[in-house]
């Protein structure tokens, strides 16, 4: 039996994401994302096969609005993926529930998989290649997703920063130091400056 064609993949994702906004990856399940579009469960299966593809379709969504277009050419290489890495943290941390399925549907989404061909032309203008081409994307990458997830599970601004910081100087002098430091960092200078000296290691 063919599937009904009154919903397109786009209002699909567009639900699923609506839940994963509000209720977290948790959240997301084939019943929630059925009662986000008023239908039963069962009559969602004649869209998507089961949760996974469900996935999909929201990981291509959120990742379709990044622009993969490749920054000037006349710009600096590093310059040029910082610019790449801020288009692409712009668009996850609007919808940061989704982040962990960026890396389980990675190899699904056609947009994910340009911005990383175009990560790749640039490290490559810049002199990489073979294995130290692969190590510097996977590194990129594990940057990005983890400083997006530090920044939202456990920003300089919250409280572990806080107990960190009461922590008694005899036992942890650096990590006491460090936390009451570290709450005058915003969440800009957090993530670019961490960025930066990401780039000036890949750069020596």
């Amino acid at each position: 039996m063919p599937r009904p064609r009154s919903l397109t993949p786009d209002q699909l994702a567009s639900a699923a994401l609506a839940v994963l906004d509000r209720e977290g990856l948790a959240g997301l399940s084939m019943r929630a994302v059925a009662k986000e579009l008023r239908m039963s469960t069962m009559a969602l299966y004649r869209y998507v096969d089961d949760r996974e593809e469900l996935e999909g379709l929201v990981v291509e969504r959120v990742l379709s609005a990044v622009d993969t277009t490749p920054p000037e050419p006349g710009v600096p290489w590093d310059e040029r993926l910082r610019i790449m890495v801020g288009r692409l943290r712009d668009t996850i941390i609007a919808h940061p529930a989704v982040l962990p399925l960026t890396l389980t549907h990675r190899h699904r989404s056609p947009s994910g998989l340009r911005w990383s061909e175009t990560a790749l032309a640039i490290l490559t203008e810049a002199g990489l290649d073979g294995e130290r081409r692969v190590l510097a994307l996977r590194a990129l990458l594990g940057y990005v997703i983890g400083a997006i997830q530090l920044e939202h599970l456990g920003p300089l601004s919250g409280a572990g920063t806080v107990a960190i910081a009461e922590l008694p100087s005899d036992a942890f002098p650096y990590m006491a130091e460090t936390a009451r430091q570290a709450r005058s960092v915003g969440v800009e200078r957090e993530f670019f400056g961490g960025l930066e000296v990401f780039l000036r290691g890949l750069g020596g």
